[in-house]
């Protein structure tokens, strides 16, 4: 069982940043596709943004311009740089990772315990 460890979230206030983290094994970074998701109180689960195993990225439209996905093999870690941050992005995000291409779908095999992001206006 892959074990994914977040970190990096707290409270901002709108139009800040934070940078979330996202610890896994080694051998994730070979092979696997990863993605952040986030699920705030009374709603589903949602796709943030999604990073292939050949580094090409792609995001959910409510955060394409302002959020950020990367790797950083080295260090095993994903990362979600997020700007601009609005209280709309309140939620627990969590990363996740599988050898399937499930983009933004909540189907990956993996998943971490999240951490909570908070916006305040």
């Amino acid at each position: 069982q892959a074990q994914l460890v977040e970190s990096g979230g707290g409270s901002v206030q709108s139009g800040g940043s934070l940078r979330l983290s996202c610890a896994a094994p080694e051998y994730i970074y070979s092979s696997y596709c990863m993605a952040w998701f986030r699920q705030a109180p009374g709603k589903e689960r949602e796709g943030v943004a999604h990073i292939n195993s050949d580094g090409s990225t792609f995001y959910a439209d409510s955060v394409k311009g302002r959020f950020t996905i990367s790797q950083d093999n080295a260090k095993n870690t994903l990362y979600l740089q997020m700007n601009s941050l609005k209280p709309e992005d309140t939620a627990m995000y969590s990363c996740a990772a599988d050898r399937i291409y499930w983009w933004l779908l909540p189907k990956y095999k993996y998943w971490g315990q999240g951490t909570q992001v908070t916006v305040s206006s």
